[in-house]
């Protein structure tokens, strides 16, 4: 009867335990500057001595449905700024600031004199796509059984991949272009079946447990599209940095 009740009272805790462990939330954490390995690496690059290349992106173009062009095209002028290598001039979104800005002044709207300075110009320009997206590149999962417990396990990988191209604005010539390639990993593990597992225990001891608490535990890992796409971009730029070490 105790061997019973001692099964009964561990079966009860370790279900309660693994239940504890799969609702319970996470503390909340601060909002932080993203400290990624692409962004400390760009932040990192040695800064030009002389006179910085100016340089802009209009549109980073994506045919996928849940990356969107936009926010790639934002994405990359972050990147470009935080290299430090480039004088990035706003062309995307000239209409919704700048260009607003000076109609305001020239229409004596508001005070300053900004109206009547150039544009600066840029001597290259990027063009950036979302050139592939791999889904289910490779898939595995398998499990095993014991004594009525299960436990899993899956991995998936997908992939996504990025071209950018280097366009002299003078000319048109593209000089230079890179490819850039970004797995998306994502792993999942279950647990079922804990109650079976301790019946089978006791059954095999001759005792019989009336109550076998169990439960389902599932955890899940993946990272985002967005995630992958910046890493992407950011290895892009940082490789693209090192050839523009003389403007």
């Amino acid at each position: 009867m105790k061997s019973m009740r001692a099964a009964m009272s561990g079966a009860l805790m370790l279900s309660l335990s693994l239940a504890g462990c799969a609702v319970a939330s996470a503390p909340v954490e601060p909002a932080v500057v993203d400290s990624s390995a692409g962004s400390r690496a760009l932040r990192g690059l040695a800064r030009p001595k002389g006179e910085r290349v100016a340089v802009s992106i209009y549109e980073f173009r994506s045919s996928l449905a849940n990356v969107s062009g936009r926010a790639a095209t934002d994405m990359f002028k972050t990147a470009l700024v935080q290299s430090g290598r480039f004088r990035v001039v706003e062309r995307s979104r000239l209409s919704e600031g700048v260009v607003r800005e000076k109609q305001l002044q020239q229409g004596g709207y508001a005070s300053g004199t900004v109206a009547r300075t150039q544009l600066r110009g840029a001597r290259y320009l990027f063009e950036g796509t979302v050139s592939e997206a791999n889904l289910g590149e490779s898939q595995n999962a398998g499990g095993v059984s014991i004594g009525g417990m299960q436990v899993g396990g899956a991995t998936n990988r997908d992939s996504i991949a990025i071209d950018v191209r280097v366009v002299d604005a003078a000319t048109g010539d593209i000089v230079d272009a890179i490819v850039v390639r970004k797995a998306i990993d994502a792993g999942e593990v279950s647990v079922s079946g804990v109650g079976s597992l301790l019946g089978s225990i006791m059954a095999q001891r001759g005792k019989h447990l009336p109550y076998a608490p169990d439960v389902q535990v599932q955890q899940r890992r993946a990272e985002g599209a967005d995630s992958a796409l910046r890493a992407a971009i950011e290895e892009a730029v940082l490789q693209l940095a090192s050839r523009f070490e003389k403007p």
